[in-house]
């Protein structure tokens, strides 16, 4: 098993996975989750987001505002339009979280952003801070409808591994 530990020097190099990072292979915007999830940890990952400093922009529809708290967000009918949460860990790379269930956390990543082992870091990162505050996997697979994980930050051993092969 290949890892990011915390604290370590990357134990995966970009030569190793970048097939993960190809648009034409995985789609330009792979899925990415965490399952299992309830509204208390989309409440958790709405504070993770504020205390980091991260900017973001919450968005109803056509209209975007405040975050509102988690619980707020889940009870709005869908006649009201699509919720989305659209968050820049780094300048240049841009996370979108699609609040269309509170049963699962899902977002979508932008692999043109991702390229290199900066990029690699960056995302690895970025999956281990929102693991590790939920407890919980999060998951990457390809855009192409396939629920099949490719690689994830695991909560067992608090790293991110690969689950198939590059």
């Amino acid at each position: 098993m290949r890892y990011l530990a915390k604290d370590r020097m990357p134990d995966l190099l970009w030569s190793e996975v970048k097939s993960f990072f190809d648009p034409d292979q995985m789609g330009a915007l792979p899925d990415v989750y965490v399952p299992d999830a309830v509204v208390e940890d989309w409440q958790a990952l709405f504070d993770l987001i504020r205390s980091r400093g991260w900017e973001w922009k919450y968005a109803e529809g056509d209209s975007t505002r405040q975050m509102p708290c988690a619980a707020e967000s889940f009870s709005r009918s869908p006649d009201e339009g699509f919720t989305t949460l659209h968050v820049w860990p780094v300048p240049g790379v841009a996370v979108v979280f699609l609040l269309e269930t509170a049963a699962e956390i899902d977002f979508q990543v932008d692999l043109r952003e991702l390229q290199g082992q900066a990029g690699l870091d960056t995302l690895f990162d970025f999956l281990c801070t929102i693991g590790r505050r939920l407890g919980k996997p999060v998951l990457m697979c390809g855009e192409f409808g396939s629920r099949v994980p490719v690689l994830g930050f695991d909560p067992t051993v608090d790293c991110v591994v690969l689950l198939a092969d590059p």
